[in-house]
């Protein structure tokens, strides 16, 4: 694994060593920030489910300003925390070890908003209505927010509140991406 763009382009990440950790394939995430454009300066990121924290990490190397790095698995945290380390970017980063409703709901008592939010949970993750909500009631989502959701291409997604439409989607074998945008009513 490595950034694929911006000031850290090529820098190598530390992998899991756990099967449980799923990592978003490089190819998968240089498609991905194509499709997001190449304005991130200022943006503020939430990486839910970080797992290597790839996503939030490749966001800063594109001058993201800060991201907020979520999992409830302590290897996961580790992980995040050693490839934060590694590209010298720990004042523009924060790691939660938590569930990610919890994280949620722990941003909107700090009034934490973010234009971009990733959403990588394990593919067996069946609570998406329960994600959607959460992201809405605690009001985490600047309007015109972006939520990246990747998920098993097999597993079927309720449908969404008015104030997330689609706006993309991509397939990669297995792996679905659907970018959602944030309108509020």
């Amino acid at each position: 694994m490595r950034v694929i763009a911006g000031i850290h382009r090529g820098r190598h990440l530390l992998g899991p060593n756990s099967k449980d950790i799923r990592p978003t394939a490089d190819r998968v995430r240089e498609s991905i920030f194509n499709v997001l454009g190449q304005h991130f300066d200022g943006l503020q990121v939430l990486d839910l489910f970080a797992g290597t924290g790839a996503m939030a990490l490749e966001a800063l190397s594109r001058n993201a300003v800060s991201a907020l790095l979520v999992d409830k698995h302590l290897d996961a945290v580790s992980l995040c925390k050693k490839n934060i380390a590694n590209l010298g970017l720990e004042a523009q980063s924060e790691v939660w070890h938590m569930d990610a409703f919890a994280a949620l709901s722990r941003c909107k008592t700090q009034n934490r908003r973010f234009e971009l939010v990733f959403a990588d949970p394990p593919y067996a993750f069946q609570n998406w209505g329960g994600l959607w909500l959460s992201l809405l009631k605690e009001e985490v989502l600047t309007p015109e927010g972006r939520v990246v959701i990747e998920r098993d291409r097999r597993s079927l997604l309720p449908p969404l509140p008015p104030a997330l439409s689609l706006q993309r989607e991509m397939k990669f074998g297995d792996t679905l991406v659907s970018i959602l945008l944030h309108s509020p009513c």
